[in-house]
């Protein structure tokens, strides 16, 4: 099958994942990057033989041999330039969220409907082995009827490690908007669609300290919510407590835990591509089952390969841009109804993912 001809505007850490996994998938091909920061480009040019480098997305976006565009710019010009690459008639393919604003991401589904073209986001790692050995648990009535299930993802907040933490504290950040993605786009694989959302938020300190070295000492004010804490109830009948949170120094709580009419299921870190998987039926003490499927290691740009296939015959990719706005309408969902008082009912919905093919071949077609 003729490869798909890749540019990857953004190449700044999470970059290194793409172009390392992308040169596995025969699929693709990425044949140019750009950065607003040279010595950024240059680099990832020369480790990965990428022939063609730009300083500015926009002139990425006019080579006319790149038919699908990654884009890694920071969340707040995601909307920016998924819209110009599509204008310039490019697939697009966009780090979480898919956009700051639900009015943001709709533009982009409206044009790339108009235009024929395909729009995908991350996160990917819910086609790992981990998630997708837990949706073949699911289906196969393992547990019986799901109706219940706990998310949680808390932490004391970034920036204590992070280089450049400010973003996490201002418009697009927030604990919901860095996590919440991995665990609404792994429960919505699991569960199906989210019908109304009720919600609680708040900001507990208004000022952080970054105490990672680079810019040890300087103060950053908070202006979202850092302690996000709510109930999804899905099209399903399932009911899913969540909290995300910078707040919180430490807990003893799973990733996300399924609760089902036979047994319950322990499912993986949804920020990781493997296990372990742990089930506890009626009489049993809880195991570890093994996995059914590849891709356990770090497989960030799966997601895109199976896009690429898309591009070539016509089926619908998993991570495809009806997921990511309902996740993106979801978390913003929470805050509308923490701020309100009131339910949030979901305007949109999206189709599971189709399950990938059960196979310990890393890094072929899906």
């Amino acid at each position: 099958m003729k490869s798909v001809k890749v540019g990857i505007i953004g190449c700044g850490n999470i970059s290194e994942i793409y172009f390392k996994n992308a040169a596995k998938f025969g699929i693709l091909e990425v044949i140019a990057a750009a950065d607003l920061i040279p010595e950024r480009v240059d680099a990832k040019a020369e480790a990965f033989n990428i022939p063609h480098v730009y300083y500015s997305g926009e002139e990425l976006l006019q080579n006319p041999e790149v038919e699908l565009v990654i884009n890694l710019g920071v969340p707040k010009v995601h909307a920016e330039l998924c819209l110009a690459a599509l204008k310039a008639g490019k697939h697009v393919y966009v780090e979480k969220p898919l956009a700051l604003t639900r009015a943001e991401g709709q533009a982009i589904l409206n044009l790339a409907n108009k235009k024929g073209l395909l729009v995908g986001g991350a996160p990917d790692t819910f086609m790992g082995a981990g998630i997708q050995t837990c949706r073949k648990i699911i289906e196969d009535g393992w547990i019986g009827q799901p109706i219940a299930g706990t998310a949680f993802m808390v932490t004391p907040g970034h920036e204590r490690w992070h280089p450049d933490p400010e973003f996490y504290y201002q418009e697009g950040g927030g604990p919901m908007f860095d996590m919440g993605p991995y665990y609404l786009t792994a429960l919505i694989n699991l569960l199906g669609p989210i019908k109304r959302i009720s919600g609680s938020t708040k900001i507990s300190y208004a000022e952080r300290t970054i105490t990672s070295k680079a810019k040890y000492g300087q103060k950053i004010k908070v202006e979202v919510p850092t302690h996000v804490a709510g109930t999804f109830d899905f099209a399903s009948g399932a009911i899913v407590s969540m909290i995300t949170s910078f707040d919180v120094w430490g807990a003893n709580l799973p990733r996300i835990e399924i609760y089902g009419t036979k047994g319950s299921l322990s499912v993986p870190d949804p920020n990781t591509f493997g296990g372990p998987v742990k089930i506890k039926l009626a009489n049993s003490d809880w195991m570890e089952l093994p996995l059914t499927h590849g891709y356990s290691e770090n497989s960030r740009g799966l997601g895109v390969a199976d896009m690429a296939y898309a591009i070539r015959t016509g089926r619908k990719h998993r991570a495809n841009g009806e997921l990511t706005y309902h996740v993106l309408e979801a978390m913003h969902g929470i805050h509308d109804a923490a701020n309100s008082g009131q339910y949030y009912y979901m305007q949109s919905s999206c189709s599971k993912p189709e399950p990938l093919k059960r196979t310990i071949i890393p890094f072929q077609e899906v």
